[in-house]
């Protein structure tokens, strides 16, 4: 069969208010075909009839009137069956923590606690969301990212083959706010010198070159840079051969502005110069 018979589909789902219509509207911008909320029923008619070239995505909300949890199962298993289609189920998720903050910030209720808490509803849809989870090809945790940073996840992901490297993203975060959420690997640099006490730099962020200049002088920072760098470009080939899709760093300091900012920057550079595909996150910075 030829590549031009292929249709590409993509499942989308995961629990309200962590960002699954983002991830749509993303695929969208990448000339995806998007249905959101289609009846379960249909999922299987509307991918094999599909009469367009393009890869075609399906949102799936759990609050459609015939939303079954087996039956999605039921459905991706037969959809994967089938040798005309490539069908990817993408689990678009957030820590209960957050998903709480962003409803109580719009003021929206919850469609599973009309009557209950936001937290009881949050608590009830996670759980009956597991089993698809747990069947994910590929879940992508929103709760530290910002939407742009979403749409860049997902182009990362599905540009139609264009870049199918392993995504490295490098995060700076405060171990004041406590450790990111889904972090392969955390680095703690507050043994370096910290530009904080230095009034000429306090005001700046890691991604000016004299709060640079001033933790790289650190004798301690060439040689943890140097370890660090070769053990990631020794890590991520591996993970690459296990089938992940993405390698998540986190470097910490205490405020996440210098000393863990510098560091994101420079590992970026070095692994780029090394031919690796890095997105960036500076958790206490406004991008």
């Amino acid at each position: 069969m030829s590549s031009a018979d292929q249709i590409t589909l993509v499942l989308v789902t995961g629990p309200s208010g962590a960002g699954r219509s983002s991830a749509i509207n993303a695929l969208e911008e990448l000339e995806f075909e998007t249905i959101d909320n289609l009846p379960i029923s249909l999922i299987d008619k509307v991918a094999t009839s599909s009469k367009t070239s393009k890869p075609l995505a399906i949102g799936l909300d759990i609050r459609n009137r015939d939303f079954s949890i087996q039956a999605i199962i039921n459905s991706i298993a037969q959809l994967k069956t089938l040798p005309k289609i490539t069908a990817t189920v993408l689990f678009v998720d957030c820590d209960p923590k957050t998903l709480n903050l962003r409803f109580s910030e719009t003021r929206r209720k919850h469609p599973f606690a009309p009557q209950e808490t936001i937290q009881d509803g949050i608590a009830h849809e996670i759980e009956l969301l597991n089993p698809i989870k747990a069947k994910a090809d590929l879940l992508i945790d929103t709760s530290d990212l910002t939407p742009h940073e979403l749409r860049a996840q997902i182009k990362h992901h599905f540009d139609g083959g264009k870049n199918t490297d392993l995504a490295v993203i490098l995060k700076s975060f405060s171990y004041k706010k406590g450790l990111p959420v889904g972090a392969d690997m955390v680095l703690d640099v507050r043994f370096l010198k910290n530009p904080h006490w230095e009034p000429a730099l306090r005001a700046g962020d890691g991604r000016d070159q004299p709060v640079q200049d001033y933790v790289v002088s650190d004798p301690s920072f060439t040689d943890f840079f140097q370890k660090t760098h070769a053990l990631i470009l020794f890590l991520l080939p591996a993970y690459k051969r296990e089938g992940k899709t993405q390698f998540t760093l986190a470097f910490g300091c205490t405020g996440g502005r210098h000393r863990s900012v510098t560091l994101v920057g420079l590992m970026a550079q070095a692994l780029e110069d090394c031919g690796w595909n890095v997105l960036t996150q500076h958790m206490e910075l406004d991008e």
